[in-house]
């Protein structure tokens, strides 16, 4: 663990690849910038960004994961994550997320003692702003991922969405200028976009939004590493979305014909390994490595390196014969 100047990093962990930073990143994890957000969201005033100790997972990829931005002003902390399409897991990765930060805010105590360790309170944030339809406000929790739930769930965790996309969550834009401001620059390269090319698009949306006041001091010292970033977020999304469309069809077909024939439930079960599994034979085939599918398709990653296994040991076996032999073990 390295100390200093207010910031927890973890280092234990060793990243199997370079991990591209996201627009929302660059511009939340600047403190003041971070204040902002968070006072926006909580109804505060705090104006000392040096209150705040960097809690972000820098060094630590846990299943092909980093989280985006956390933050601990006194006894809260605060995990944001940026998201451009919809994902249930998130109260998972934030749960593996919150247990790294708390292991490493307790590496000297005694966990054997008689005294109670007092932990900050977490509280989790997904900003989402993807092209499909979201409700302005929803809550994902962990329990929904129990196939059973027995009364109260012992174990929870809940996660706050907000839909940042224009016309949505009103209050907070008002609030915060800087979160305002970025997603005037993400809907202007989308517009753009639909009339030239994606780069052509980011550089007349970096351009304007500098004319217009709109984020120009971080545009102007960052125009490079932006175009680059939201390039490669642009691809990465438009890949994941294709791929998704592609497999859902082919899987969920394979699975509800064979579904008619040993059930509903269990053909449905299929369908969805079979649709993962055809997205990761397509990763496969491109040469792409067990650590880089798991991180586009935000999957476990124990669970790609079986199907990698499986594919190499049998290479002839089609997806739907791969997926029966993965459920028969």
């Amino acid at each position: 663990m390295n100390q200093n100047n207010n910031t927890f990093l973890l280092e234990e962990r060793q990243p199997a690849r370079e991990y591209k930073d996201r627009l929302f990143r660059m511009i939340f994890k600047e403190k003041g910038k971070f204040l902002e957000l968070y006072n926006a969201l909580n109804g505060t005033d705090y104006d000392n960004p040096d209150d705040l100790t960097v809690t972000t997972l820098e060094n630590a990829i846990y299943m092909g994961m980093r989280n985006d931005v956390s933050y601990l002003l006194y006894d809260r902390l605060s995990l944001y994550e940026h998201q451009a399409s919809i994902n249930p897991n998130m109260p998972l990765r934030n749960l593996f997320y919150v247990a790294d930060i708390y292991s490493t805010l307790t590496r000297d105590a005694n966990l054997y003692g008689s005294k109670r360790i007092m932990l900050p309170e977490p509280h989790f944030v997904v900003f989402y702003n993807g092209i499909e339809k979201l409700q302005e406000q929803s809550i994902l929790q962990l329990s929904d991922a129990f196939p059973q739930k027995s009364g109260k769930p012992k174990l929870n965790l809940e996660v706050l969405v907000l839909n940042i996309n224009a016309g949505y969550n009103l209050e907070l834009m008002e609030h915060c200028r800087t979160l305002r401001e970025y997603m005037i620059y993400v809907d202007t390269v989308r517009t753009y976009a639909k009339e030239m090319s994606f780069p052509g698009a980011v550089d007349r949306a970096i351009n304007e939004c500098i004319s217009k006041g709109i984020l120009a001091d971080f545009l102007s010292k960052n125009q490079a590493e932006v175009k680059k970033v939201s390039i490669y977020e642009y691809d990465e999304e438009k890949h994941i979305r294709q791929e998704r469309e592609d497999a859902m069809e082919e899987g969920m077909m394979k699975g509800m014909t064979k579904g008619l024939q040993m059930g509903l439930q269990k053909g449905l079960h299929k369908g969805e390994l079979l649709y993962m599994i055809t997205q990761v034979l397509k990763k496969y085939s491109k040469g792409l490595s067990p650590e880089e599918t798991a991180d586009m398709l935000e999957e476990d990653l124990s669970l790609i390196q079986k199907i990698y296994s499986l594919k190499q040991s049998f290479p002839n076996l089609t997806a739907e014969e791969l997926t029966d032999k993965l459920l028969s073990e």
